[in-house]
């Protein structure tokens, strides 16, 4: 085996070829050194053995009846009466006749800028605000408690270095 073959196949090309990770000019010379040498081309051979092998081994099956399940959708919609399209209708010219009504649309009124709210996330709303406002005064006192202690704690640092320095030894 030529010594350049067996450093290409060594080299890991082929593994990062297979495992997607290759760049352009990676594969191209994959597809080159394939060509060229057979060497190559029995390594890609065994790899791609190599990966079905372990793919096979990873699989999951799927789930019993899933094929069935499969099967009967398909079949409900290939045996469904096929439905004409409703005729273009353009609402924007009249706009002070209500359109009809189709199931699953909302009329929407584009004049109105206030969003309607039950009355009962009304109350909600309020309890979370004035909650909020007594979680941000509890925060502002602990932080405040928390500095005056920090202060306390350096003064009184200062206090006992004052005193060891003064302490004979």
């Amino acid at each position: 085996m030529d010594s350049k073959v067996k450093q290409f196949i060594e080299s890991g090309i082929l593994e990062s070829y297979f495992t997607g990770s290759a760049t352009a000019e990676e594969e191209q010379e994959v597809f080159s050194m394939k060509q060229q040498y057979p060497e190559v081309q029995q390594e890609f051979k065994l790899l791609e053995q190599d990966m079905l092998k372990l793919a096979d081994w990873m699989a999951v099956p799927p789930p019993p009846g899933l094929w069935n399940r499969i099967e009967a959708d398909i079949n409900e919609v290939t045996l469904r009466t096929p439905q004409q399209p409703q005729p273009y209708r353009d609402y924007s010219q009249n706009r002070q006749h209500s359109a009809p009504q189709q199931p699953g649309y909302i009329e929407v009124d584009a004049q109105n800028t206030h969003i309607r709210v039950h009355k009962v996330w009304r109350w909600v709303f309020a309890a979370v605000f004035i909650l909020g406002k007594i979680f941000l005064a509890t925060a502002i006192y602990f932080y405040l408690e928390n500095r005056q202690a920090q202060e306390d704690i350096q003064e009184l640092k200062q206090q006992l270095h004052q005193i060891q320095q003064v302490k004979p030894r």
